[in-house]
């Protein structure tokens, strides 16, 4: 009998990734997200998948969810806490909007999608946040959400602590600038190819990732291949904060 697995934020981008390589692993994908017809062309491509429509910061949605995945009656072994929201803003920039929105989907959002999953959980069960190498190279602008990120790695490390009695573990991934939809939608179309070569150019690999490179760590974080990693925040980003 093959997993269950959980990827919020599942209908584009690493969520996407993820959600395909976890169901080639076998196991079958719960995935959230606010946009139904991505939804159901992101089931298309999974396969072995459901989709529950639903934004992370509503415990509502997040309640809708989790009946779905009680209701197959398996429990739930993997995870990916990986929706998450972003937009530039100075320090001088920053309003109350701009700070409720990220921190209430990111920290907020995040939080309440890992509580809520914690009866449904089964012993020896994964659990992977989305952090960002962001949280860490102070780039300008992105202070609000390099916050956001940086309380998940926190929260990584006290939730591993508290619930490593269930042997569940909790890691984080850190992924660099990766080739998603998510760029264009802060910065538009046009902007796009320019704001990814600046990354790319201070990426020691000379490239900005692919999400699929992304989900193989997922997929690795989920499995019994990294059964003694606990409490680690990964980073997937082709060495920009390593060398």
């Amino acid at each position: 009998m093959g997993k269950t697995a959980v990827v919020t934020g599942g209908s584009s981008g690493i969520g996407l990734a993820a959600a395909v390589r976890l169901a080639a692993d076998g196991a079958h994908v719960f995935i959230t997200g606010r946009r139904k017809a991505e939804l159901d062309a992101a089931v298309e491509t999974i396969g072995s998948a459901t989709a529950v429509q639903g934004d992370i910061a509503n415990l509502d949605d997040l309640d809708r969810l989790y009946a779905a995945v009680r209701e197959r009656g398996q429990g739930l072994d993997v995870l990916f806490a990986n929706a998450g929201t972003a937009g530039f803003a100075t320090l001088e920039q920053t309003t109350e909007d701009h700070l409720d929105r990220i921190f209430a989907v990111n920290v907020r959002g995040t939080l309440f999608t890992v509580q809520k999953a914690l009866p449904l959980l089964n012993d020896g069960a994964s659990i992977i946040l989305n952090s960002s190498v962001r949280a860490d190279d102070g780039v300008e602008a992105f202070g609000a959400y390099a916050a956001s990120k940086a309380a998940l790695r926190s929260y990584t490390r006290t939730w591993a602590n508290e619930l490593k009695g269930r042997s569940i573990r909790v890691n984080a991934i850190a992924p660099g600038t990766i080739d998603t939809p998510a760029i264009a939608g802060m910065v538009g179309e046009e902007q796009a190819p320019a704001v990814m070569a600046q990354f790319a150019a201070a990426i020691p690999l000379g490239r900005v990732g692919r999400a699929d490179e992304v989900a193989s760590v997922v997929s690795f974080l989920a499995s019994a291949d990294s059964s003694f990693i606990l409490g680690t925040n990964l980073h997937i980003d082709g060495g920009e904060n390593q060398i």
